[in-house]
């Protein structure tokens, strides 16, 4: 007994040393200024790279690995200047670094990367937007993606050559992106900087602790009320871009006595005219958070957000146009009683609330829990002309060329005077429009033009639940589970009868009923007409995903399993499609599966590689699943979900002196699909009703393979402690990868199925994704008096028209009889389908402000110019489908000036934006 004890005691005695011995470092982080703790703040050891965040209370721990002897630690947190602490960590030895400062950096970078791009740059419409940076809010600590969300994006610059359909954005673990078209709608949270400013960004394949994310990776932004920085703030901007004013006021109180929170902003954006003629923009911002912390365990947070707005429209325009008025031109106003009126308005108003649940179950596991209810409206207006001809002032048949077309040979007299009318005015008259109505009123009949609205009405219900566990010090795992619940209004409504007494719901061209349950019915303004008919679609899907952090590896894999269900319901019976319009169609499932890893591999604190590789299918966006929604249930035939495989492979250096990251991707996509509608002319090689080649079609393209390979560089190198220079670049070349198959349906056809037309020949064309060849080169300076300048060199190459794939089939060589026409030359063919590369161009950006510090005030200024050369340049275009065979396109392209020319996007000159602040 004796000598069991001894052993006992000697073991206990062994033991007791070799726990004491465990090295730890540990420390708080406050701020400089209200001596509060700052949560979220990376703290990072630069010998091993190994890093960690500070927790609610501003704390944060090393407990395993820890290099010893002479270290230098690195603090950082947006918003923040950049601190680094020389340490000395001895074995066996308990190292606590208390209440260590950091300054706010009042010269505000991050703020006017922020301000100045929210929606600023943003165009979502269906074709030729800049809905091309995921994640525009945020400020990435990688430089190739800041330079890319800062520089690049005002020249429809995609990551990659992909859309943001690409990636996850999530406001509180709740995701934003749209069942529609799988993009996030950014207009819903514009005007709100200040208090979207808390985000945690995972960068294309990288784990996120929320979501599964996509290829382009995750971006979960919070608005927890208790993260927010105690204080007000102040702000007013100047710009001749997208909006003339904004301000903008907001204030968050920390956490109060009784263990509340509160944060709340108001702001307004508004012009009378952007770059573009007549692209007026009113929107107002408001936003509030209320958490209540209930105990050391559990905390509610509620969110609330509203940004309704609205904004004129600009138009994609031939070169022809261009060539005439300039690239401000917008085709889709014109004056009333002295006013410019838009017909193309946007108007988004879908407010936002949300209730989360933060559970801390211990020091290492917590869960929050969250349930979201959007609703409002999306509507996009336009002028309908039943008993008139087109209003617009661009229209084909009012621009020289048309005249200069003429079966019968130029004529030069009329082109001149169309000339001469189209530089005079060449937009819409309003007063004729009027004049139209009152007299077809008089006259008894109903309205020749109207202006309706294309509109969303939805409300959708998300609710999820996201774990998070530090299993040990080296591993920790996250899962998720989230339904998302959509019901998705969708209608045509009459805004505007513009003098007249009624409209008719008669598709006056086709002379077809809209809906057979209520013919020839007349409608007043507010009534719906057209097409009437609802989405249903319900999403469960799960994650989980395990992280693994070791002295010279880390490494990850997650897993993702998504289940997705489309049903539509028609309220109106098509008289081309009774059969098939009205009720519901078939209910539409769809199985995804993701799978992804990744190895950091640290072969010293300044060399690390980074290897990434995920594979994921997913289920077509709504837009792309029904071919025709607006007439009847009709499903894209052979429908299956889209598949993605990715990898990208990073070298990244990092000293005092130079800090530079390499990667190269490589990314397949399979079996997309994709919907157009336009009006083609040249369908000779099928029939049409009454003998027609002329058609409003769906073209429905289908088991689409696209290819992205490049690489991306970027490079930041300290010259002094004050003057930085900094570099970044992608080179890529994005393509279509197969031959898709493609075919056609109309209203107008006799096939009502629709024209199969085989494969369209698009493999080796190039996507128009944007530039896929984009550089940066520029300079930063920080006077420690706190004003700074920076200016940056950008080159755009490799740009590409969006290629007509009905150009590129059967149709295109083919005469009435099928067979290919007589005087078809492979070699002419060649050329007129050969893809235009756009010139590339060059954009200098400047930017420079002031700060200072009065008591307890920061007060600060900055400005910037961009394209400060003014260069003109197109960012995109697609090639006009109304050429839809070889012996039209050969004559059309054979004309000096082509009646139905490529249309464009151009981008804008040298603009500026100034803003002023006063934070308290």
């Amino acid at each position: 007994m004796k000598k069991g004890m001894r052993l006992l005691l000697i073991g206990f005695f062994t033991v007791l040393p070799s726990a004491a011995q465990q090295t730890i470092l540990k420390g708080s982080v406050i701020d400089g200024t209200t001596l509060v703790p700052i949560p979220k703040v990376t703290i990072t050891i630069e010998a091993t790279l190994q890093s960690v965040d500070t927790d609610a209370e501003g704390q944060f721990s090393f407990s395993s690995n820890i290099p010893l002897g002479e270290q230098i630690i690195k603090v950082e947190k947006p918003g923040y200047l950049t601190k680094r602490f020389p340490i000395i960590i001895y074995d066996g030895q308990t190292l606590n670094i208390s209440d260590m400062m950091l300054d706010i950096n009042i010269a505000d970078s991050v703020d006017l990367f922020i301000i100045t791009l929210s929606d600023d740059e943003l165009n979502d419409d269906a074709t030729g937007g800049a809905d091309n940076i995921s994640g525009l809010l945020h400020a990435s600590q990688d430089i190739f993606q800041r330079t890319a969300a800062f520089e690049f994006s005002a020249s429809f610059f995609s990551i990659r050559g992909l859309g943001s359909e690409n990636s996850t954005v999530l406001i509180n673990g709740i995701e934003m992106n749209k069942l529609l078209n799988g993009r996030p709608q950014w207009s819903n949270w514009g005007g709100l900087n200040d208090m979207f400013r808390n985000q945690e960004l995972a960068s294309n394949l990288a784990p996120s602790n929320y979501s599964f994310g996509g290829t382009l990776g995750a971006n979960n932004i919070s608005t927890r009320a208790s993260e927010y920085k105690k204080g007000g703030r102040l702000t007013y901007s100047s710009s001749d871009r997208s909006y003339s004013h904004r301000t903008i006021a907001s204030y968050a109180t920390g956490m109060l006595k009784g263990d509340w929170a509160l944060a709340a902003a108001i702001g307004k954006r508004w012009g009378e005219e952007g770059f573009q003629d007549a692209t007026f923009y009113d929107s107002n911002s408001f936003f509030a958070s209320v958490e209540k912390k209930i105990n050391a365990h559990h905390s509610i947070n509620l969110t609330s957000f509203y940004t309704p707005n609205r904004r004129g429209k600009s138009s994609p325009n031939t070169k022809e146009v261009y060539d005439l008025k300039g690239i401000r031109y917008n085709e889709y106003w014109g004056y009333q009683d002295g006013e410019k009126r838009n017909s193309r308005v946007k108007e988004v108003s879908e407010p936002l609330v949300m209730l989360n649940h933060y559970w801390d179950i211990s020091n290492t596991t917590t869960l929050n829990t969250n349930v979201g209810y959007q609703f409002g409206k999306t509507g996009n207006s336009r002028l309908d002309y039943p008993a008139g001809g087109n209003p617009s002032g661009a229209y084909y048949q009012k621009l020289p060329s048309y005249a200069l077309a003429s079966s019968n040979g130029p004529d030069y007299a009329t082109a001149y005077l169309l000339e001469q009318e189209f530089l005079k005015d060449g937009q819409i008259d309003w007063n004729r429009i009027y004049d139209a109505n009152i007299t077809n009123t008089s006259s008894g009949t109903t309205a020749a033009y109207v202006l309706y609205e294309d509109r969303n009405d939805d409300t959708q219900l998300t609710a999820n639940t996201i774990l998070m566990a530090d299993v040990t010090d080296h591993i920790t795992f996250n899962a998720s589970l989230n339904y998302t619940l959509l019901n998705s209004d969708n209608f045509a409504i009459l805004t505007d009868l513009l003098g007249a007494n009624s409209g008719l719901n008669v598709d006056a061209f086709d002379n077809v009923q809209y809906d057979l349950k209520h013919p020839n019915r007349s409608v007043a303004e507010g009534d719906r007409f057209r097409y009437n008919y609802k989405i249903n679609a319900n999403v469960l899907s799960g994650f989980v995903q395990a992280q693994f952090r070791y002295h010279k590896v880390d490494f990850f894999g997650a897993l993702s399993a998504t289940h997705t269900a489309y049903q539509r319901n028609g309220d109106y019976q098509h008289e081309t499609y009774p059969d098939n319009s009205y009720g519901k169609g078939p209910q539409l499932n769809f199985t995804g599966m993701g799978v992804k890893s990744g190895m950091t591999y640290k072969i010293s604190g300044k060399h690390v590689l980074d290897v990434k590789v995920g594979h994921l299918t997913k289920a077509p966006a709504i837009r792309n699943t029904f071919s025709n929604a607006r007439e009847n249930n009709n499903v894209v035939k052979n429908l299956t979900e889209e598949k993605i495989s990715s990898a990208d492979a990073s070298y990244i250096f990092r000293s005092s002196k130079l800090k530079a990251k390499l990667t190269g991707f490589y990314l397949k996509i399979k079996d997309a699909n994709d919907i157009s509608f336009y009006y083609a002319d040249g369908l000779s090689s099928f029939e049409i009703s009454e003998n027609q080649t002329s058609a409003f079609v769906q073209e429905i393209m289908q088991g689409i393979d696209k290819q992205h390979i490049g690489i991306e560089l970027g490079i930041e190198l300290p010259l002094t402690t004050t003057l930085k220079l900094k570099g970044a670049g992608s080179m890529g070349q994005y393509t279509y990868s197969n031959n898709p198959n493609i075919y056609l349906t109309s209203s107008s056809f006799t096939n009502l199925e629709g024209i199969d037309l085989g494969t369209s020949l698009l493999k080796n064309y190039k996507l128009s994704t944007g530039p896929q060849t984009a550089y940066s080169v520029g300079f930063e300076y920080r006077d420690p008096e706190y004003w700074w300048f920076g200016a940056t060199l950008n080159f755009f190459d490799h740009t590409y028209v969006d290629i007509n794939p009905l150009t590129r089939t059967r149709n295109f060589y083919s005469d009435a009889d099928g067979l290919p026409f007589n005087d078809y030359d492979p070699e002419v063919a060649r050329q007129l389908l050969k893809q235009e590369q756009f010139d590339n161009y060059m954009i200098v950006n400047l930017v420079g402000g002031k700060s200072w510090k009065i008591k307890t005030y920061f007060v600060g200024f900055f400005a910037s110019v961009n394209n400060l050369l003014d260069a003109v340049h197109k960012t995109g275009g697609f090639e006009q489908g109304r050429n839809a065979n070889y012996r039209e396109l050969k004559a059309d392209a054979g004309r000096e000036t082509p009646v139905f020319g490529s249309k464009y996007w151009y981008g804008r000159g040298a603009t500026y934006f100034f803003n002023v602040y006063v934070r308290y």
